[in-house]
């Protein structure tokens, strides 16, 4: 977990009862919040970097000045000279509705009678510079019409959760210790509608059918790929221009909160990419905000990404912290997600990343290293522990940069896990060799283990491991299509037979042959031919084994939980581990045959003599297999084998993995 130790609490925490206001209790809506306007305390936590709840003040709300109904308007942009509200309300003028700035704050606030829930509306900003003009959407709006009308909406996010058990249960959980098994998903290609013009299904029609499946499944968590407000379609969410909206191409912000509402009802929990990475030049966007460099560094060599034409923040400046913390918060507050999945956060490091001799600029001391960014993101999930027991931050970070997933006080970033990127090409490689060459790159399969425990690792097989021409993971596989399924089979078994928590992306559990596409719904008719099916039910039935076996879960981050019996048979491709728990858990042994040549009499050494019960097979009938096993297990007997006391005499069925847990005895 990262540091909670004692820090000078922002504006937010010194209110009454040292709790944020508007902050929503696991039990029910925020406290209403009397007074809108920026205080001099928010003004100066603003500046110094260290406001977490700008959304409360900042953007549209609704509010009354005397008996008149309107809303209060507020958004930063110092190098105005002028800013003006428009939308419907006045015809989309640009100089009925004028803002006035706040002292030296650079914060413009102005309140507009008569305007409403549901009103489009665009700020008119007149820079200082170059007698620059734009018409910029709101970067704190709740809401958002998509493109091309591109324009904020003022909008409540009233809503009466009813997750109050799954709230207070996660508060004390020990994330560490408990099973995670998450469900990557693409909310607009997951499943299509004929009845919207663009195929979308809306939260609210998602919402019972995910919280069926991904429950059928096992899965402990669903992670969705960006939904906050995105111009282009095609880049999956992750080019933001709003940071405070959800998408509209889904519905509204209350029909996301129900769907989240009912996935906790379902006990899955709910995880959002979020993407402080970069964000895209479009116009009504961030970019250029006020006529200045506002958000994005002013020099293109640290202000530009080149691989995705993108601006980068400028993590140096206090003021871009505040905005990007607080819409950290934001999710986590007001949509009661249960963790964030930091996007690029590889990019955010290194300021040569992606960057040609020349085109970057070292840092004061001369190094690659982005300070502002790694100041940035232990202040991150320092704030994200602190306010949110149970929540987590789970790092994108495809480098060996050391201590992602360590405690700030210990010099770490701070973030609960990190995909471990390194697992999966190395795991990918060796599953697409020919079985004949297997043997000659075991490597890949055990190289892992000398790094294993250095960090919280989340063994993912993502989306970005089915684009790009890239291919399905089925198609990934070598052999006829029969071995294909069975290497299928084998590869989770293998994912969840390893320390670490899972993710797999959508598709992949039923063997999708084409590679995905965002514009298509997933082939849920190929679940009709048996043998999709079967990788179905026996992902179903891997999720299930890992949740009820201590020893595949509890010491996932633990050096102990882990223990080769034998990776050095690389002549017959047979790989053999042990998985351990807390004392009194019962140890799985978990046994691999990488060739399509199954094994009979196979003796493999254990720790504990007495019954072992097979518990899963991946060659059983019912998921396509050729049936070979070991009729629901095995006795353990002297003399032993791999310098242990005792062995047990298996079938390793052809591309199979076989699981026994011990059962009793000595």
């Amino acid at each position: 977990m990262a540091d909670t130790g004692h820090r000078v609490p922002s504006p937010s925490q010194r209110e009454e009862g040292g709790s944020p206001p508007g902050r929503e209790s696991p039990t029910g809506p925020p406290r209403s919040v009397s007074n809108l306007s920026l205080t001099d305390d928010d003004l100066h936590w603003f500046g110094e970097g260290n406001h977490h709840r700008l959304y409360q003040k900042m953007g549209a709300h609704p509010d009354r000045e005397g008996e008149v109904d309107g809303v209060r308007f507020a958004v930063w942009a110092p190098e105005a000279r002028s800013v003006h509200v428009m939308g419907d309300f006045n015809g989309w003028s640009k100089g009925d509705h004028p803002l006035v700035p706040q002292g030296v704050s650079g914060i413009w606030t102005g309140f507009v009678p008569g305007v409403g829930q549901g009103e489009p509306y665009k700020y008119h900003i007149h820079s200082n510079l170059r007698d620059y003009r734009v018409d910029k959407a709101d970067p704190f709006a709740f809401f958002s019409r998509t493109a091309p009308e591109n324009t904020s909406v003022v909008w409540k996010l009233d809503y009466a959760w009813k997750d109050r058990e799954w709230m207070e249960r996660r508060a004390e959980t020990r994330p560490a210790a408990a099973p995670v098994s998450v469900y990557e998903l693409h909310l607009g290609s997951w499943r299509r509608s004929p009845d919207d013009p663009h195929g979308f299904l809306s939260y609210r029609d998602v919402a019972p059918m995910l919280a069926e499946y991904v429950g059928e499944m096992g899965f402990t968590h669903v992670e969705l790929m960006p939904v906050m407000e995105h111009p282009f379609y095609g880049s999956w969410g992750y080019q933001v221009t709003s940071y405070f909206a959800p998408t509209g191409r889904y519905g509204t912000p209350q029909d996301l909160m129900f769907l989240i509402d009912v996935l906790h009802q379902h006990e899955i929990g709910v995880i959002l990419d979020w993407v402080p990475s970069h964000f895209p030049s479009d116009e009504h966007g961030l970019g250029f905000f006020d006529g200045s460099h506002l958000y994005e560094h002013q020099d293109p060599r640290k202000g530009f990404h080149p691989d995705w034409n993108s601006f980068i923040f400028n993590y140096d400046r206090h003021e871009v912290r505040s905005f990007l913390l607080s819409s950290a918060l934001f999710w986590l507050d007001r949509y009661h997600v249960d963790g964030l999945r930091v996007d690029a956060v590889a990019s955010m490091l290194y300021l040569d990343y992606s960057r040609k001799e020349g085109d970057w600029i070292p840092n004061e001391y001369g190094g690659r290293e982005n300070l502002g960014a790694i100041q940035f993101l232990r202040q991150l999930n320092e704030t994200v522990y602190r306010e949110h027991p149970g929540a987590e931050t789970v790092a994108e970070e495809s480098t060996s940069w050391p201590m992602v997933s360590r405690p700030t006080y210990l010099g770490g970033l701070g973030f609960g896990k990190k995909w471990d990127m390194g697992w999966m090409h190395d795991t990918l490689e060796f599953f697409r060799l020919d079985p004949v060459h297997r043997k000659y790159h075991q490597e890949y399969l055990t190289f892992r283990q000398l790094y294993a425990s250095t960090e919280n690792f989340v063994l993912s097989l993502s989306h970005d491991e089915v684009v790009h021409g890239k291919g399905s993971l089925l198609g990934k596989m070598p052999g006829d299509d029969w071995q294909r399924f069975a290497n299928l089979r084998l590869l989770f078994a293998w994912m969840f037979a390893q320390q670490g928590k899972k993710l797999l992306f959508m598709g992949g559990e039923f063997g999708q042959w084409r590679e995905w596409s965002h514009d298509q719904s997933l082939d849920w008719h190929l679940l009709q031919y048996p043998l999709h099916e079967g990788v179905r039910r026996w992902t179903a039935d891997l999720n299930r084994l890992y949740r009820e076996e201590p020893a595949l879960h509890r010491r996932d981050f633990d050096h102990d939980g882990f223990e080769w019996v034998d990776c050095t048979d690389v002549e017959n491709s047979v790989v053999s581990l042990l998985r351990r728990g807390d004392p009194g858990d019962r140890d799985i042994l978990a046994v691999f045959n990488f060739t399509p040549v199954p094994r009979h009499s196979y003796l493999v050494g254990v720790p504990h003599g007495g019954r072992w019960v097979e518990v899963a097979n991946s060659d059983a009938d019912l998921y396509g297999g050729s049936g070979q096993g070991n009729m629901g297990g095995v006795v353990a007997d002297a003399p032993g084998q791999h310098g242990r006391a005792w062995a047990v005499n298996l079938v390793l069925p052809p591309l199979g993995a076989v699981f026994l847990r011990h059962d009793g005895g000595e």
